[in-house]
């Protein structure tokens, strides 16, 4: 699963930590969200999500071998 969070971020002008601090986790949790290396629960993608105004579907995409 891929994701546009750093993108999101950028265009709201926000750091790792000012969006982990909004959903409740560590900077190091949305780090390795970003960099593919974790999938996020749904409660946690949800979270994110709203944070951005977006559908979740907008931040995260499943790739084809998903």
């Amino acid at each position: 699963m891929k994701n546009n969070i750093r993108v999101e971020r950028a265009i709201k002008n926000i750091t790792q930590a000012d969006l982990a601090g909004r959903v409740g986790v560590s900077r190091q949790t949305i780090n390795t969200i970003e960099s593919n290396k974790y999938v996020p629960s749904t409660v946690l993608a949800l979270k994110i999500a709203r944070v951005f105004g977006k559908p979740l579907e907008y931040i995260f995409m499943l790739e084809d071998g998903d």
